[in-house]
């Protein structure tokens, strides 16, 4: 088996296994085993637990942020629309079977505090979400796209968190019914003539 080959193989054992029971409680001898990596290719390819996290992370992101933007391309006809299909996508991911929250913020309370690598990723997941969500507020022509994107990406990570615990997937529509209140109550740019 080929190096990248391995590595893939090793991300995909890694986002189920991590995701489905935790960073910690998945040895690096039980990813071996499940991948059907050997131990000599998982180090080449991953020299430590911490950069194996953070490649499964870093991969996750981009899988995420992309489902994400294709449903809200294809749900969102204006501008509050789209932003609105994000609570709809949010929606439908915490019913999925399997959902056990946000990736980034349980690696995030597991590691964050050790492993720079784990806490930049979860930092940047966040920060390029937020950007996403900004991008979508500034085509409403709200005064202060930056802030309403702040006030949107506290309830997205709180309808996530508050889904997985809850075991209900309800909360992202309360998120939704606040992402509307704040949208309509946002401030306007003038329209220029």
């Amino acid at each position: 088996m080929d190096h990248d080959e391995a590595r893939s193989r090793l991300l995909d054992t890694a986002e189920r296994l991590f995701y489905e029971r935790g960073v910690q409680a998945v040895g690096m001898d039980e990813l071996r085993a499940a991948s059907g990596v050997s131990l000599k290719r998982l180090y080449q390819c991953f020299p430590s637990k911490s950069e194996l996290v953070e490649g499964y992370l870093r991969r996750r992101d981009e899988r995420w942020r992309a489902a994400l933007s294709d449903h809200v391309d294809r749900h969102g006809a204006t501008a509050q629309d789209r932003l609105l299909a994000v609570f709809d996508w949010l929606h439908a991911w915490c019913a999925a079977p399997g959902f056990r929250g946000c990736a980034f913020i349980n690696s995030f309370g597991e590691l964050g505090s050790v492993s720079d690598g784990v806490a930049g990723a979860a930092r940047d997941h966040k920060r390029a979400v937020r950007e996403y969500v900004a991008d979508l507020a500034d085509d409403l022509r709200v005064d202060d796209p930056a802030a309403l994107a702040d006030q949107l990406l506290l309830l997205i990570d709180g309808a996530i968190t508050t889904a997985a615990i809850s075991g209900d997937p309800a909360a992202a529509r309360h998120a939704q019914v606040a992402a509307g209140t704040l949208i309509t109550c946002a401030p306007r740019r003038p329209a220029t003539a």
